[in-house]
């Protein structure tokens, strides 16, 4: 675990994207099999040690220090294995730390009872560093600001590979990699695992306007808005997958490669061909349009789904783009090629599970930008703009696709409560519910509408964790509630993407992709907004 712990160490301290490559990097070099295999399993989240769960950890810490302290700790410091880490009473005797791939294979077959000893045994023997790296590794969240993109980036730069060939056969590999790591330094060839339904790395696009040229009149370049040069589609507001199947096998990926087929058998069972279509998942609304976001989000990380689900938000994908027909694969043929045999794809095999994602006349700059903005259902996001003669490579090339969504909606909020963060930011109050004002039966009052923890800087962070210590007025657990009265409250202005109805919020609705815009210091509380002005937002009802 020492290596390991300060691998981990060494990422969280680099806050540098190509630093944190680096770090990796000599990791995977300098380390050998099964280790540094295990290590890249807990990176990518490949890991699953069903004996030890979070519970199992508290459980462990509890007996062995006052359960009273242990809970003011973990408090105050927001992170399990941070407060386990630093508060386990170690017992001397040990002389070895033990490898990574040691705890791994001891752990991954062990019962409950079992893995309950096993952990107990190592947290004896480890020192703080080597802990807070054990717990992470077995209860999952490593929060270092490494994703696994970034890790098969940096396998990728190890084996001197393009990344998209080592995202196109990871599905195939199991933990702890070997094939793997003995292609990247040359011992033997590209491995070929033996997976129908393989996935493809997706390409991405670019903002066509960055956030701080939003208001700028000229930060779009006319020529682009050419019809021989650019297609234009609307952007849905779905999950990205790719749906792929072959030989019998069909399978549904999302953008990042996740397997989500057993959540969606709808779209499985309507999936009769041969062929890996690029698209966007959504849920068909009764009058036949496509449904609200939260329909979708009903359905996702659902283990099993029932009949009744199925039956209540039809599952169905609005194709993009097509990578391959039958045997041919047609990534290299340009988007105007790539578009008529998609045209003509679902023509054939289309239905309610599959249908065509329509383009969006190309004329005047000044009809596209209202087009952006009054797209003809709230569910759409914006426009795309892909040029007619893109190939379709992985990752993010700069030039062939651009992303034009819609201006965010803004609206002035109250804080009402803050919750501390994790990882880096565990010393932080840096999770923020707001609400706006609503007449109740004693007056104005405030109702929450929304959560939001990203979208200002590290010296905002500051100043919001400092107003939330000098405005707290009461506690629940690691929650603070701070002062939000009519005189005296910290007004954010809040962007987001749209509004839904949901019962399950107190207000109402719920918003989606939240995120703070700006602090506004100069505005007093009593002025910021009402529920009733965010309703004059929502949707109409079908």
């Amino acid at each position: 675990m020492q290596a390991f712990s300060d691998l981990l160490e060494r990422l969280i301290l680099t806050p540098s994207r190509n630093g944190k490559i680096a770090h990796l990097v000599n990791y995977f070099t300098s380390e050998v099999n099964p280790a540094r295999g295990w290590a890249l399993a807990v990176l990518t989240g490949e890991l699953d040690l069903p004996g030890v769960k979070g519970g199992t950890i508290r459980k462990l810490i509890s007996e062995r220090t006052d359960p009273e302290l242990f809970r003011m700790s973990y408090d105050y410091v927001g992170d399990l294995a941070e407060t386990v880490s630093l508060m386990w009473p170690g017992q001397r005797g040990a002389n070895r730390v033990p490898p990574i791939d040691d705890v791994v294979e001891a752990l991954r077959g062990a019962t409950r009872a079992q893995g309950e000893r096993l952990v107990a045994g190592y947290l004896d023997m480890l020192d703080p560093r080597q802990r807070w790296a054990l717990l992470k590794m077995v209860t999952g969240g490593l929060r270092i600001g490494v994703s696994a993109r970034l890790t098969k980036v940096a396998l990728a730069e190890m084996g001197g590979v393009d990344p998209a060939e080592i995202e196109e056969i990871w599905h195939g590999l199991e933990p702890p990699y070997e094939s793997l790591f003995d292609w990247l330094e040359g011992k033997a060839d590209k491995p070929s695992p033996d997976i129908d339904a393989p996935y493809r790395p997706v390409m991405l696009a670019h903002p066509l306007v960055t956030k701080d040229k939003r208001d700028d009149p000229d930060a779009i370049d006319p020529a682009l808005i050419d019809p021989d040069i650019f297609a234009a589609e609307w952007k849905y507001d779905g999950i990205r997958v790719q749906a792929v199947s072959a030989n019998g096998t069909r399978r549904l990926y999302t953008r990042t490669g996740d397997d989500i087929s057993h959540t969606f058998p709808d779209v499985l069972a309507a999936m009769d061909f041969e062929a890996a279509i690029d698209g966007e998942l959504l849920v068909r609304a009764p009058d036949g349009g496509v449904a609200p976001f939260n329909e979708l989000q009903q359905r996702l990380n659902r283990k099993t789904v029932s009949k009744k689900q199925m039956e209540a938000r039809p599952a169905m994908i609005r194709a993009y783009d097509l990578l391959v027909e039958g045997d041919e694969d047609l990534r290299s043929m340009d988007f105007r090629t790539r578009r008529s045999r998609l045209e003509a794809f679902i023509g054939r095999v289309g239905g309610e599970r599959f249908d065509l994602s329509p383009l969006v006349p190309v004329t005047t700059l000044e009809a596209l930008e209202h087009a952006r903005n009054n797209p003809p259902a709230p569910e759409i996001e914006g426009l795309m703009l892909k040029r007619w003669d893109s190939v379709y490579v992985a990752g993010r090339p700069t030039g062939p696709w651009y992303k034009w969504k819609r201006d965010p909606f803004l609206v002035d909020a109250v804080l009402m409560y803050a919750q501390r963060g994790h990882g880096r930011r565990s010393s932080f109050y840096s999770d923020f519910t707001f609400g706006v004002w609503r007449e109740g039966e004693n007056g104005r009052e405030i109702t929450p509408v929304g959560k939001a923890y990203f979208g200002f800087t590290d010296e905002e962070l500051k100043q919001l964790d400092k107003f939330v210590r000098e405005n707290t007025i009461d506690r629940f657990g690691p929650v603070r509630s701070v002062t939000a009265t009519e005189e005296t409250g910290l007004v954010l202005e809040v962007a987001f993407e749209g509004l839904q109805r949901s019962p399950r919020h107190k207000s109402g609705i719920a918003m989606r992709f939240p995120r703070i815009n700006r602090i506004r210091w100069d505005k007093p509380s009593a002025d910021a907004d009402t529920l009733e002005a965010l309703e004059k937002l929502l949707p109409e009802k079908v």
